[in-house]
């Protein structure tokens, strides 16, 4: 027992395995026992870049546990984006202190020791400072003191979109450092994914916090430089070995096919970001939103087929159509319409609308089927919100049968949708009004509400809107005239604050497209039910079977599926499943 206790005190990689097993869960994957021999042997000064779901944050609370397992008179401290998030990680290892047998040792034996989800300590010397204490990033972090500080995930979308919220995370980062004890063992330590380009990991690896990232697939050869030398040391070697590039780097956690539908369903910028960790994209990554990627035809004005087969052969280039995208990206046309023609289950008009001045007010009509998108028509304006300008609207809204309006309120306050109502009545058309207000910045709201969907292939846009686009502004001077077509902002959109000058034509386009995508979710609410029921039962069953290992399913977020499986139902025995 002994030698075992020396084994588990030496070898982190160990420890994990046996808490693990603890747990019933099998043998960490590649990738995590990587991750631990990382925390183990790396610098005083780290960060960990690991693809979304890998199990960093796990892995980093087993690592608390064995930091205090070899010495409990350490102090450690927890720093999450939101306190909720750290608190979580207290109760998980006070639950493992508590029932892991050759762990209950920490267990405080005063009365007088702290033991909350805030902060506990284990069986040490009476100190000031807790063993383990939890805080949100934006928490009271002055007047603390750790010898190991672990900030995990501090980088989210909520706290990362603007430039400015950038800045402000990091300076609390820097404040952070001045928390950690002048001692020669102290270490702080970044764990996180990258939510951005302009991610604040990069900046501190500038701050001589050396990064170990770890992508889902291995790079292509060609973006091997993106990394800086920062891949882990096995995902190097494994390259040098010869190692399929873009094969999966830990498929006992992500197989080939998973993520392909992660790419899909998130685009092709985030996925580059949260599971490849590639935070310097070249242009064709810069710039996600691509012509080829749109389905062009002739679109009927009443009906659809049931599906529409997008294809890239060359013999699909549309070439007598003007092309203001990027070099080589060209509009396709399909390579087949299948099934029934039958009419569009809704037609929507979108409208972006804008004061006088440079800016247009900018309308795109928009119908669904199936799952498809189809663009009928855009309209632009530069006499702001005129009667003039309201009524071709709905002169257009007639011509398509729309059924529902659905105007953006962050102009005017809802004054335009007034003078919509006011314009319906006269023109007695049955038309619902939905006002929409934007709370997130630009454009990211245009690339995650656009990128998925043209990944998909699921846009079909009418020959006669890139023709009229192109001729529209006939009158003005070339650059002029381009900064005002819908396909160029489209094409030159990025997630850089200011990415195009007029933006008006692209964001009345996906402010339709994220209401179906928005309304197609809805629409799934029952499925979502009848799993809720299915998860619940589940639960029970697990419950009753065995209390103690359905706690530790529960706290490891094991789903549905991978309960069963640890319960044996599939195979007829126990094979539990890591996440």
């Amino acid at each position: 027992m002994t030698d075992t206790l020396t084994a588990l005190k030496s070898d982190f990689k160990l420890f994990l395995q046996a808490l693990w097993g603890q747990l019933d869960l099998p043998h960490p994957t590649r990738a995590q026992y990587a991750i631990a021999d990382y925390l183990q042997h790396g610098p005083k000064r780290l960060q960990i870049q690991a693809f979304r779901g890998v199990g960093k944050s796990w892995i980093t609370g087993a690592f608390v546990l064995w930091t205090l397992f070899n010495d409990p008179e350490r102090k450690i401290m927890i720093i999450s984006a939101s306190k909720e998030r750290a608190d979580n990680m207290s109760i998980f290892l006070q639950k493992l202190i508590i029932e892991t047998p050759w762990l209950n040792h920490l267990r405080p034996k005063s009365d007088d020791s702290r033991w909350s989800r805030i902060s506990f300590d284990v069986n040490c010397s009476p100190h000031q400072a807790p063993s383990v204490k939890s805080v949100g990033i934006t928490g009271q972090l002055t007047g603390s003191r750790a010898d190991l500080m672990i900030l995990d995930d501090i980088e989210v979308p909520g706290n990362s979109m603007t430039e400015l919220m950038r800045e402000k995370l990091l300076q609390l980062c820097t404040e952070a450092e001045s928390i950690l004890t002048p001692k020669s063992d102290s270490r702080i330590m970044y764990l996180g994914t990258p939510q951005t380009t302009f991610t604040v990991y990069r900046k501190l690896a500038e701050r001589s916090y050396r990064p170990f990232v770890w992508p889902s697939r291995y790079p292509r050869k060609g973006k091997l430089s993106q990394y800086e030398g920062l891949l882990a040391p096995q995902i190097v070697e494994d390259i040098d070995n010869g190692v399929d590039e873009w094969s999966v780097t830990d498929p006992d956690r992500f197989d080939n096919d998973d993520l392909i539908e992660r790419e899909a369903s998130m685009g092709r910028s985030n996925y580059m970001l949260q599971f490849q960790l590639d935070t310097s994209l070249s242009d064709a990554e810069k710039f996600p939103l691509k012509m080829a990627d749109l389905v062009v035809t002739s679109v009927n004005p009443n009906q659809a087929p049931d599906n529409c087969i997008w294809c890239s052969d060359p013999a699909n280039v549309i070439k007598e159509l003007p092309t203001v995208g990027l070099p080589g990206d060209y509009f396709y046309s399909p390579m087949q319409l299948q099934g029934e023609w039958t009419p569009y289950t809704e037609t929507i008009c979108s409208v972006d609308p804008s004061g006088r001045g440079t800016d247009e007010t900018a309308a795109a009509f928009i119908s669904q089927k199936n799952g498809f998108l189809y663009l009928h028509e855009m309209r632009a304006y530069r006499d702001g919100y005129s009667d003039t300008t309201l009524l071709n609207i709905l002169k257009g809204c007639r011509k398509y049968n729309v059924t529902k309006l659905v105007i953006e309120t962050n102009f005017g306050d809802g004054m335009v949708s007034e003078l919509f109502k006011k314009h319906l009545q006269q023109t007695n058309q049955a038309i619902d009004v939905e006002e929409v207000r934007a709370n997130v910045r630009k454009e990211d709201r245009i690339i995650d509400s656009l990128e998925p969907v043209l990944n998909q292939h699921r846009l079909v846009v009418d020959k006669s809107v890139i023709e009229w686009d192109y001729k529209s502004n006939a009158d003005a001077a070339p650059e002029e005239r381009l900064q005002y077509m819908l396909f160029y902002q489209m094409s030159r959109m990025c997630r850089e604050k200011g990415a195009v000058k007029h933006d008006d034509r692209l964001d009345a386009l996906a402010q339709g497209i994220k209401y179906y995508t928005d309304a197609l979710s809805i629409s799934a609410n029952e499925a979502i039910k009848l799993r809720k029921r299915e998860e619940w039962n589940s639960l029970l069953i697990d419950f009753i079977e065995s209390p103690h290992n359905s706690a530790n399913h529960i706290v490891m977020g094991m789903n549905k599926e991978q309960r069963d499986k640890a319960r044996g139902i599939e195979s007829g025995k126990s094979v539990p499943t890591w996440v």
